[in-house]
Protein backbone atom coordinates (compact mmCIF):
# COMPACT_ATOMS: atom_id res chain seq x y z
CA UNK A 1 0.00 0.00 0.00
CA UNK A 2 2.81 2.29 1.02
CA UNK A 3 3.94 2.55 -2.90
CA UNK A 4 0.11 3.26 -3.93
CA UNK A 5 -0.15 7.12 -4.16
CA UNK A 6 -2.81 8.23 -1.96
CA UNK A 7 -4.37 10.25 -5.46
CA UNK A 8 -5.15 6.61 -6.79
CA UNK A 9 -6.51 5.60 -3.12
CA UNK A 10 -8.97 8.73 -3.34
CA UNK A 11 -10.35 8.33 -6.85
CA UNK A 12 -11.29 4.67 -5.78
CA UNK A 13 -13.20 5.88 -2.40
CA UNK A 14 -14.44 8.95 -4.92
CA UNK A 15 -16.91 6.23 -6.81
CA UNK A 16 -18.23 4.79 -4.05
CA UNK A 17 -21.45 6.99 -3.99
CA UNK A 18 -21.97 5.45 -8.00
CA UNK A 19 -21.72 1.48 -7.10
CA UNK A 20 -24.96 -0.53 -6.47
CA UNK A 21 -25.15 -3.74 -4.06
CA UNK A 22 -27.55 -6.33 -3.35
CA UNK A 23 -26.77 -8.05 0.17
CA UNK A 24 -28.36 -11.45 1.08
CA UNK A 25 -28.21 -12.49 4.24
CA UNK A 26 -29.21 -13.56 7.80
CA UNK A 27 -30.80 -9.93 8.82
CA UNK A 28 -30.62 -9.22 12.42
CA UNK A 29 -30.91 -6.52 15.19
CA UNK A 30 -28.06 -5.16 17.61
CA UNK A 31 -29.77 -3.85 20.73
CA UNK A 32 -26.61 -2.35 22.95
CA UNK A 33 -27.12 -2.27 26.95
CA UNK A 34 -24.53 0.58 27.62
CA UNK A 35 -23.44 1.07 31.37
CA UNK A 36 -20.45 1.10 34.32
CA UNK A 37 -19.51 -1.80 36.41
CA UNK A 38 -18.00 -0.72 39.82
CA UNK A 39 -18.32 -3.76 41.91
CA UNK A 40 -19.12 -7.82 42.02
CA UNK A 41 -22.44 -8.67 42.41
CA UNK A 42 -22.79 -10.97 45.88
CA UNK A 43 -25.48 -13.61 44.33
CA UNK A 44 -22.52 -14.82 41.75
CA UNK A 45 -19.10 -14.01 40.71
CA UNK A 46 -20.44 -11.39 37.98
CA UNK A 47 -20.13 -7.59 37.56
CA UNK A 48 -23.01 -5.68 38.26
CA UNK A 49 -23.70 -3.08 35.11
CA UNK A 50 -25.40 -0.10 35.97
CA UNK A 51 -27.35 0.78 32.79
CA UNK A 52 -26.79 4.48 31.16
CA UNK A 53 -28.31 4.09 27.85
CA UNK A 54 -29.62 1.57 25.31
CA UNK A 55 -29.16 1.53 21.56
CA UNK A 56 -29.79 -0.19 18.67
CA UNK A 57 -28.43 -0.68 14.87
CA UNK A 58 -28.13 -3.29 12.29
CA UNK A 59 -26.55 -6.36 12.87
CA UNK A 60 -25.50 -9.51 10.65
CA UNK A 61 -25.91 -9.44 6.68
CA UNK A 62 -27.87 -5.81 7.58
CA UNK A 63 -24.52 -4.43 9.47
CA UNK A 64 -23.03 -5.69 6.26
CA UNK A 65 -25.61 -2.91 4.31
CA UNK A 66 -25.06 -0.74 6.54
CA UNK A 67 -21.06 -0.54 6.18
CA UNK A 68 -21.81 -0.27 2.06
CA UNK A 69 -24.22 2.49 3.02
CA UNK A 70 -22.03 4.43 5.12
CA UNK A 71 -19.36 4.10 2.70
CA UNK A 72 -21.61 5.94 0.26
CA UNK A 73 -23.54 2.86 -1.48
CA UNK A 74 -26.38 2.42 -2.59
CA UNK A 75 -27.50 -0.66 -0.78
CA UNK A 76 -30.17 -3.05 -1.31
CA UNK A 77 -30.79 -5.60 1.39
CA UNK A 78 -32.82 -8.88 0.68
CA UNK A 79 -33.72 -11.02 4.21
CA UNK A 80 -36.21 -12.61 6.76
CA UNK A 81 -37.66 -10.47 9.55
CA UNK A 82 -40.51 -11.46 11.89
CA UNK A 83 -43.74 -9.97 11.96
CA UNK A 84 -42.57 -8.46 15.46
CA UNK A 85 -41.55 -5.39 16.79
CA UNK A 86 -37.61 -5.61 16.45
CA UNK A 87 -38.64 -6.78 13.16
CA UNK A 88 -39.92 -3.13 12.62
CA UNK A 89 -37.20 -1.60 14.33
CA UNK A 90 -34.94 -3.35 12.15
CA UNK A 91 -36.54 -2.11 8.72
CA UNK A 92 -36.80 1.50 10.08
CA UNK A 93 -33.03 1.71 11.37
CA UNK A 94 -32.33 0.33 7.75
CA UNK A 95 -35.06 3.20 5.97
CA UNK A 96 -33.34 6.13 7.86
CA UNK A 97 -29.75 4.95 6.32
CA UNK A 98 -31.04 5.37 2.69
CA UNK A 99 -31.30 1.47 2.08
CA UNK A 100 -33.86 -0.30 -0.04
CA UNK A 101 -35.79 -2.67 1.99
CA UNK A 102 -38.11 -4.12 -0.55
CA UNK A 103 -36.05 -7.67 0.05
CA UNK A 104 -36.87 -7.98 3.54
CA UNK A 105 -39.60 -10.92 3.41
CA UNK A 106 -41.80 -10.78 6.99
CA UNK A 107 -42.09 -14.56 8.19
CA UNK A 108 -44.86 -14.66 11.17
CA UNK A 109 -43.88 -17.77 12.52
CA UNK A 110 -40.34 -16.36 13.37
CA UNK A 111 -38.59 -13.66 15.40
CA UNK A 112 -36.26 -10.88 14.27
CA UNK A 113 -32.96 -12.48 15.37
CA UNK A 114 -31.98 -10.07 18.12
CA UNK A 115 -28.39 -10.01 19.62
CA UNK A 116 -28.05 -7.90 23.19
CA UNK A 117 -24.85 -6.88 24.07
CA UNK A 118 -24.33 -5.91 27.52
CA UNK A 119 -21.54 -3.23 27.53
CA UNK A 120 -19.90 -2.28 30.80
CA UNK A 121 -16.92 0.02 31.06
CA UNK A 122 -16.10 0.05 27.54
CA UNK A 123 -16.03 -3.80 27.64
CA UNK A 124 -18.59 -6.37 26.67
CA UNK A 125 -19.57 -8.39 30.09
CA UNK A 126 -22.00 -10.45 28.13
CA UNK A 127 -23.84 -11.36 24.77
CA UNK A 128 -27.65 -12.33 25.03
CA UNK A 129 -28.97 -14.41 21.37
CA UNK A 130 -32.87 -14.47 20.63
CA UNK A 131 -33.50 -16.16 17.54
CA UNK A 132 -35.28 -19.10 15.94
CA UNK A 133 -32.83 -21.47 14.20
CA UNK A 134 -35.41 -23.69 12.51
CA UNK A 135 -35.75 -24.33 9.01
CA UNK A 136 -37.12 -21.37 6.90
CA UNK A 137 -40.53 -22.13 4.63
CA UNK A 138 -39.74 -22.73 0.62
CA UNK A 139 -42.09 -20.17 0.05
CA UNK A 140 -40.52 -17.62 1.92
CA UNK A 141 -37.38 -18.27 0.46
CA UNK A 142 -38.65 -18.46 -2.88
CA UNK A 143 -39.79 -15.06 -1.91
CA UNK A 144 -35.87 -14.20 -1.82
CA UNK A 145 -35.02 -16.09 -4.82
CA UNK A 146 -37.51 -14.01 -7.18
CA UNK A 147 -36.34 -10.86 -5.47
CA UNK A 148 -32.68 -11.83 -6.47
CA UNK A 149 -34.08 -12.07 -10.01
CA UNK A 150 -35.57 -8.88 -10.33
CA UNK A 151 -32.95 -6.94 -8.79
CA UNK A 152 -29.74 -8.67 -9.95
CA UNK A 153 -29.64 -6.37 -13.02
CA UNK A 154 -29.65 -3.25 -11.12
CA UNK A 155 -26.62 -4.11 -8.87
CA UNK A 156 -22.56 -4.04 -9.72
CA UNK A 157 -22.01 -7.02 -6.86
CA UNK A 158 -23.74 -9.15 -4.82
CA UNK A 159 -22.62 -9.60 -1.65
CA UNK A 160 -23.80 -13.23 0.46
CA UNK A 161 -23.42 -13.11 4.13
CA UNK A 162 -24.12 -16.32 6.06
CA UNK A 163 -24.21 -16.30 9.59
CA UNK A 164 -25.78 -20.08 9.23
CA UNK A 165 -29.36 -18.63 10.09
CA UNK A 166 -31.51 -20.19 7.55
CA UNK A 167 -31.70 -17.73 4.57
CA UNK A 168 -28.60 -18.80 2.76
CA UNK A 169 -29.56 -22.32 1.81
CA UNK A 170 -27.72 -23.83 -1.58
CA UNK A 171 -31.17 -23.11 -3.71
CA UNK A 172 -30.69 -19.08 -2.45
CA UNK A 173 -26.83 -19.43 -2.58
CA UNK A 174 -27.06 -21.00 -6.79
CA UNK A 175 -29.84 -18.51 -7.28
CA UNK A 176 -27.84 -15.40 -6.54
CA UNK A 177 -24.48 -17.40 -8.07
CA UNK A 178 -26.23 -18.18 -11.56
CA UNK A 179 -27.87 -14.75 -11.68
CA UNK A 180 -24.50 -12.91 -10.86
CA UNK A 181 -22.65 -14.93 -13.39
CA UNK A 182 -25.51 -14.88 -16.14
CA UNK A 183 -24.81 -10.59 -15.35
CA UNK A 184 -21.33 -10.67 -15.19
CA UNK A 185 -21.71 -9.27 -11.23
CA UNK A 186 -19.11 -9.44 -8.77
CA UNK A 187 -20.46 -12.13 -6.27
CA UNK A 188 -18.04 -12.29 -2.73
CA UNK A 189 -19.28 -14.62 0.14
CA UNK A 190 -19.14 -14.21 4.07
CA UNK A 191 -19.35 -17.98 3.97
CA UNK A 192 -20.38 -20.56 6.47
CA UNK A 193 -18.15 -23.96 6.46
CA UNK A 194 -21.76 -25.76 6.54
CA UNK A 195 -22.23 -24.24 2.91
CA UNK A 196 -18.51 -24.68 1.63
CA UNK A 197 -19.41 -26.73 -1.21
CA UNK A 198 -22.03 -24.62 -3.03
CA UNK A 199 -19.81 -21.35 -2.86
CA UNK A 200 -18.40 -22.48 -6.23
CA UNK A 201 -17.59 -19.76 -8.79
CA UNK A 202 -17.84 -16.96 -7.04
CA UNK A 203 -15.85 -13.96 -7.35
CA UNK A 204 -14.37 -14.56 -3.84
CA UNK A 205 -14.80 -16.05 -0.54
CA UNK A 206 -13.97 -13.78 3.12
CA UNK A 207 -13.36 -15.99 6.05
CA UNK A 208 -11.61 -15.64 8.66
CA UNK A 209 -9.32 -17.94 9.87
CA UNK A 210 -11.34 -20.42 12.30
CA UNK A 211 -14.09 -20.76 8.96
CA UNK A 212 -11.23 -21.37 6.79
CA UNK A 213 -9.42 -23.97 8.77
CA UNK A 214 -13.20 -25.82 8.69
CA UNK A 215 -13.62 -25.46 5.17
CA UNK A 216 -10.67 -26.97 4.26
CA UNK A 217 -10.42 -29.82 7.15
CA UNK A 218 -6.85 -28.99 8.36
CA UNK A 219 -5.73 -26.02 11.35
CA UNK A 220 -4.10 -23.38 10.08
CA UNK A 221 -0.84 -23.44 12.75
CA UNK A 222 1.86 -21.46 10.58
CA UNK A 223 2.66 -19.22 7.04
CA UNK A 224 2.98 -23.24 5.15
CA UNK A 225 -0.41 -24.29 6.23
CA UNK A 226 -1.93 -21.14 5.98
CA UNK A 227 -0.87 -20.99 2.44
CA UNK A 228 -1.66 -24.59 1.61
CA UNK A 229 -5.12 -23.77 3.09
CA UNK A 230 -5.66 -20.53 0.69
CA UNK A 231 -4.62 -22.02 -2.01
CA UNK A 232 -7.45 -25.52 -1.50
CA UNK A 233 -9.80 -22.41 -1.48
CA UNK A 234 -9.37 -20.88 -4.44
CA UNK A 235 -8.92 -24.36 -6.03
CA UNK A 236 -12.24 -26.12 -4.54
CA UNK A 237 -14.06 -23.13 -5.25
CA UNK A 238 -13.08 -22.13 -8.54
CA UNK A 239 -13.07 -18.82 -7.42
CA UNK A 240 -10.71 -16.32 -8.01
CA UNK A 241 -10.12 -14.61 -4.64
CA UNK A 242 -9.73 -15.94 -0.87
CA UNK A 243 -9.19 -13.81 1.09
CA UNK A 244 -8.90 -14.76 4.89
CA UNK A 245 -8.69 -12.47 7.96
CA UNK A 246 -6.31 -13.54 10.78
CA UNK A 247 -7.33 -11.14 13.52
CA UNK A 248 -4.12 -9.17 14.73
CA UNK A 249 -1.95 -10.96 11.77
CA UNK A 250 -3.92 -8.92 9.27
CA UNK A 251 -5.22 -11.28 6.54
CA UNK A 252 -3.78 -12.70 3.48
CA UNK A 253 -4.84 -12.32 -0.21
CA UNK A 254 -4.89 -15.39 -2.37
CA UNK A 255 -5.57 -14.74 -6.28
CA UNK A 256 -6.23 -17.29 -8.83
CA UNK A 257 -3.27 -17.44 -11.56
CA UNK A 258 -0.69 -15.97 -8.63
CA UNK A 259 2.33 -17.72 -7.55
CA UNK A 260 2.22 -16.18 -3.86
CA UNK A 261 -0.51 -14.79 -1.97
CA UNK A 262 0.11 -11.31 -0.04
CA UNK A 263 -0.04 -10.82 3.39
CA UNK A 264 -1.25 -7.46 4.61
CA UNK A 265 -0.46 -7.09 8.22
CA UNK A 266 -3.14 -5.59 10.42
CA UNK A 267 -3.19 -1.44 10.44
CA UNK A 268 -5.26 -1.42 13.88
CA UNK A 269 -3.93 1.03 16.29
CA UNK A 270 -6.49 -0.26 19.42
CA UNK A 271 -8.68 -3.20 19.88
CA UNK A 272 -11.28 -2.35 21.48
CA UNK A 273 -14.04 -4.96 19.81
CA UNK A 274 -14.17 -7.02 17.03
CA UNK A 275 -17.66 -7.57 16.19
CA UNK A 276 -18.69 -6.53 12.86
CA UNK A 277 -15.00 -6.39 11.68
CA UNK A 278 -15.27 -9.48 9.11
CA UNK A 279 -19.04 -7.30 7.43
CA UNK A 280 -16.39 -4.24 7.51
CA UNK A 281 -13.89 -6.45 5.05
CA UNK A 282 -16.08 -7.50 2.72
CA UNK A 283 -18.03 -4.62 2.59
CA UNK A 284 -14.77 -2.06 1.59
CA UNK A 285 -13.50 -5.25 -0.49
CA UNK A 286 -16.16 -5.73 -2.82
CA UNK A 287 -17.18 -1.93 -2.79
CA UNK A 288 -13.92 -1.01 -3.84
CA UNK A 289 -13.69 -4.03 -6.65
CA UNK A 290 -17.02 -2.41 -8.12
CA UNK A 291 -15.05 0.39 -8.71
CA UNK A 292 -12.02 0.06 -10.50
CA UNK A 293 -9.29 -1.51 -7.40
CA UNK A 294 -6.90 -4.66 -8.27
CA UNK A 295 -7.75 -7.30 -5.73
CA UNK A 296 -4.98 -5.89 -3.59
CA UNK A 297 -5.99 -2.35 -3.61
CA UNK A 298 -8.95 -3.88 -2.59
CA UNK A 299 -7.81 -6.52 0.55
CA UNK A 300 -5.36 -2.97 1.66
CA UNK A 301 -8.57 -0.44 1.44
CA UNK A 302 -10.44 -3.17 3.65
CA UNK A 303 -8.28 -3.97 6.22
CA UNK A 304 -7.98 -0.26 6.54
CA UNK A 305 -11.62 -0.05 7.61
CA UNK A 306 -11.56 -2.78 9.32
CA UNK A 307 -8.03 -1.29 11.96
CA UNK A 308 -11.08 1.42 11.72
CA UNK A 309 -14.07 -0.45 13.32
CA UNK A 310 -11.91 -2.68 15.55
CA UNK A 311 -11.02 0.54 17.49
CA UNK A 312 -14.67 1.29 18.54
CA UNK A 313 -16.80 -0.47 21.01
CA UNK A 314 -19.85 -2.46 19.74
CA UNK A 315 -20.62 -3.50 16.11
CA UNK A 316 -19.28 -0.32 14.60
CA UNK A 317 -19.13 0.86 10.82
CA UNK A 318 -16.59 3.33 8.69
CA UNK A 319 -17.39 6.67 6.82
CA UNK A 320 -15.38 7.45 3.65
CA UNK A 321 -13.80 10.40 5.86
CA UNK A 322 -12.62 8.23 8.15
CA UNK A 323 -11.00 6.20 5.99
CA UNK A 324 -9.85 8.34 4.10
CA UNK A 325 -8.32 10.32 7.21
CA UNK A 326 -6.70 6.98 8.41
CA UNK A 327 -5.31 5.97 5.34
CA UNK A 328 -3.77 9.46 4.52
CA UNK A 329 -1.56 9.15 7.46
CA UNK A 330 -0.18 6.17 6.05
CA UNK A 331 0.17 7.29 2.59
CA UNK A 332 2.67 9.32 1.15
CA UNK A 333 1.51 11.30 -2.01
Amino acid sequence: MKTQSLKRIKEIISRFEKAKVLVIGDVMLDEFVWGSVSRISPEAPVPVVLVNSETVMPGGASNVANNLATLGARVIVAGVIGADNKGKILAGELDKKGIDTEGLVVDPDRPTTLKTRVIGNRQQVVRIDREKPNEIPAATLGKITDFIDSRIKDVDAVIIEDYGKGVITPAVIKKAVSAGKRFNKIITVDPKEENFNYYKGVTAVTPNRYEAQNMVGFKIRDDASLKKAGWALVKKLNCDIALITLGEDGMCLFEKGKASPVQIPTVAQEVFDVSGAGDTVISGFTLSLCCGATKIEAAHIANYAAGIVVGKVGVAVVSREELMQRIGKEIKT
